[in-house]
């Protein structure tokens, strides 16, 4: 198969597109054939070092969907030929890659493999901070920062959806109206508006 590998830390100069072995299954794994790999920040931090991989050379990409094509012994919750995606496993930057069964969430008909992959990551993030860092509840404040983000867009529609007000911070006028198409009550555009002043009148 083909791969983006990495055999020394640094800048986007140490990734190399190359040949290497498609994984096997090991035991509660699945070897997924990769369709998109979603590209996140994150992946700037193993790639220079600042996350240790668990050896060199090593694929990144922290998501992906794909379709399962291989399962290890133990797995009953996916089989092959579903259409799945994950996060949090590296090596998604390939044709294939061998992920836990457990990470997998299998793709309703309703969303395409851009869609899966895209929304892993950053969806679990979004989740967790609405949920889990904070419950939030129905009248409450959200403030989310870099509302237009894929992070930020995600959380306003969940806070929408739990029934909090929602006010985000973004950059630009153009991000302004997405922020509002997808549910904030009101934005701040940073680069002009007082901070703090709007927050304040918002609250």
């Amino acid at each position: 198969m083909k791969a983006i590998r990495i055999h020394k830390h640094g800048g986007p100069e140490v990734l190399v597109y190359e040949d290497a072995p498609v994984p096997e299954p090991a035991p509660g794994e699945v070897v997924l054939q990769v369709h998109v790999a979603g590209v996140n920040f994150v992946d700037t931090y193993y790639r220079g070092g600042l996350y240790k991989p668990p050896a060199l050379p090593f694929t990144p990409g922290s998501e992906a969907s794909g379709v399962v094509s291989a399962v290890g012994d133990g797995v009953e919750n996916v089989r092959v030929g579903d259409r799945v995606a994950y996060a949090m496993t590296l090596g998604s930057y390939a044709e294939f890659a061998a992920v836990p069964a457990w990470k997998l969430a299998v793709l309703p008909n309703s969303l395409d493999f851009k869609a899966g992959a895209a929304i892993m990551l950053q969806g679990m993030t979004a989740h967790y901070l609405c949920y889990s860092t904070y419950p939030l509840k129905s009248g409450d404040v959200a403030l989310i920062h870099a509302g237009a983000g894929g992070v930020g867009q995600l959380l306003i529609q969940i806070a929408r959806r739990i029934g909090a007000k929602v006010l985000a911070t973004v950059g630009t006028p153009e991000k302004a109206e997405l922020a509002r198409a997808l549910g904030a009550h009101e934005t701040i555009l940073y680069s002009t508006q007082d901070f703090e002043a709007e927050v304040k009148r918002v609250t």
